[in-house]
């Protein structure tokens, strides 16, 4: 996964007022969602958590592991977020949770009428001719993945404007859910294409264009040529290519190139500045900026961590 950005911790709930030391709950109601926050003070194993709605969950702080989808089970840490389906049962273990490290994790409520309004929206006014999205629903293709920039200070945002007093706070909450659920959709829809790229590059524009991304990854790749081979002018590739997956060409090739830099860095035989270039960074410097940017240490520092 990309590099993780924290979501801010919230005061944990003053120990006489626990009602309960496992998963005791804090409940903000809102017209359209509903703010849980969540905190553990002990170890448990096995514990079931089910919501009548889809769900937005972030680990603030401790460690949960998480079984969902019959599929294998996964730390789930701070800086991390995991969208569930209504009625979809997580089973989550608390193996360090104590008094004095307890876990707290914030899970957003959606209603279902508000995020069926949000693909209304995208539907009729985020398509056009030149894309071949004609129907945005969630198919939870990434359903556990870190926060970006964006995502963690909507989160921020959004836990400050659901505990607070303030009578507009649903106005103030209603914008923030819909720019999250949004930026939620397109980054399913852009882990999809990217997946179906590598089989079908020719289905679709979008496939197509991925597609060349992914096998001149580690080359200069120049925006004159994606934006021939979307066979769309500078400008609108832009405004198209952003439109779908809610960042830019270049966020989009850097982040697949710090990926790759990641898997290159396990080896400690390759210098931080030949791992560099074999990801298609000329500029050493640039390189070390945008990996600390994104990760948090220095390439050098993440190569003596993940090798250890």
């Amino acid at each position: 996964m990309a590099g993780k950005h924290y979501v801010q911790p919230v005061a944990l709930t003053p120990h006489k007022h626990l009602q309960q030391l496992v998963e005791n709950r804090r409940v903000f109601n809102l017209k359209n969602c509903e703010l849980n926050i969540y905190e553990s003070y002990e170890q448990a194993w096995r514990v079931p958590l089910t919501f009548n709605n889809f769900v937005i969950t972030t680990m603030v702080q401790g460690k949960k592991i998480m079984h969902l989808f019959d599929q294998p089970a996964f730390d789930y840490r701070p800086g991390e977020t995991v969208i569930v389906p209504a009625n979809e049962t997580m089973v989550i273990d608390f193996p360090e949770a104590t008094m004095n490290n307890p876990t707290q994790c914030m899970a957003l409520a959606v209603d279902a009428a508000y995020i069926g309004k949000t693909l209304d929206y995208l539907n009729e006014y985020h398509n056009s001719e030149r894309t071949e999205t004609k129907d945005w629903h969630l198919q939870f293709n990434q359903y556990h993945f870190n926060n970006d920039p964006d995502t963690a200070a909507l989160i921020d945002k959004l836990m400050r404007v659901c505990s607070s007093p303030d009578r507009a706070r649903d106005i103030y909450a209603d914008l923030g859910v819909k720019e999250l659920l949004i930026r939620i959709i397109q980054q399913d829809h852009l882990g999809m294409i990217a997946r179906e790229s590598n089989t079908n590059s020719n289905s679709s524009r979008l496939h197509y264009v991925l597609h060349y991304i992914h096998e001149h990854l580690t080359e200069n790749i120049s925006v004159d040529v994606l934006c021939h081979k979307a066979c769309l002018s500078r400008n609108v590739f832009f405004k198209w290519f952003r439109e779908q997956f809610g960042i830019t060409p270049l966020q989009y090739i850097n982040r697949e190139r710090l990926k790759l830099a990641k898997q290159l860095l396990a080896d400690r035989n390759k210098t931080v500045s030949e791992v560099g270039l074999l990801c298609g960074f000329n500029d050493t410097n640039y390189f070390i900026r945008l990996f600390k940017s994104s990760e948090g240490v220095t390439p050098g520092t993440y190569q003596l961590v993940c090798t250890e």
